[in-house]
């Protein structure tokens, strides 16, 4: 989808359990940089999109390292290079550890490629190209305690992870959840302005304003 004249972020639906992965680029950028955004299970749909659009993966960001985010990290890599991996610091084990990421309940586990550097609260990054978008690295845990939300204020857009869908919010019952820290995640997204634009780790696109309007889990939060 096009969000401005040249900034894209296209998604992809990709394996059994649904998971969105992202590709955000700007077509201004002559050196047809990208960043990939999470990498799930069977991301081949993403990564053909990627050699065929003749794009250049700069970074892959994790927006957390639960297993259905990370699990494609492996074929990432074979077919389109060593791309550098970021997450945040406190899930710096969770790609090696099945039982931090979760697949150990889904045996086979998931043991994907290390990280090689760490994303902190407030963090900006800015996307190659001429119109030079900057991202801000926003910390939202609950989900998982090293949730990371890519906001850019320019273009009215974030990409959330697992802590806001349409009609409802990531779970809060695995064992490195915390529904607390979750509460006050939502509350940081509902300060964001109401024609943002969400990209969720599952599901359909949605904005803040029609959550704020209609998510009842955001009931007494807003």
């Amino acid at each position: 989808m096009t969000l401005t004249p040249s900034l894209h972020v296209k998604s992809f639906e990709l394996g059994d359990f649904a998971t969105n992965g992202f590709v955000v680029f700007d077509s201004s950028d002559a050196g047809k940089s990208c960043w990939i955004v999470d990498c799930p299970y069977e991301p081949g749909a993403m990564i053909d999109f990627i050699l065929h659009e003749g794009l250049k993966p700069e970074l892959c960001i994790l927006t957390h390292c639960h297993c259905d985010h990370i699990a494609g990290l492996g074929e990432m890599r074979l077919k389109l290079g060593p791309v550098p991996v970021l997450c945040h610091v406190l899930e710096k084990d969770f790609n090696q550890d099945p039982h931090l990421n979760l697949s150990a309940f889904i045996p086979p586990g998931i043991r994907a490629p290390e990280v090689e550097g760490y994303l902190v609260h407030g963090q900006l990054m800015q996307l190659p190209g001429l119109g030079a978008y900057t991202f801000q690295m926003v910390h939202v845990p609950g989900h998982s305690p090293g949730m990371l939300t890519l906001w850019c204020a320019d273009a009215a857009i974030a990409i959330v992870g697992d802590t806001l869908f349409e009609g409802s919010i990531g779970r809060t019952d695995f064992p490195t959840s915390d529904p607390d820290a979750m509460t006050r995640s939502l509350q940081l997204l509902m300060t964001l302005p109401d024609a943002t634009r969400i990209y969720p780790g599952h599901g359909r696109e949605t904005t803040i304003l029609q959550e704020r309007q209609t998510n009842p889990y955001l009931r007494g939060l807003v």
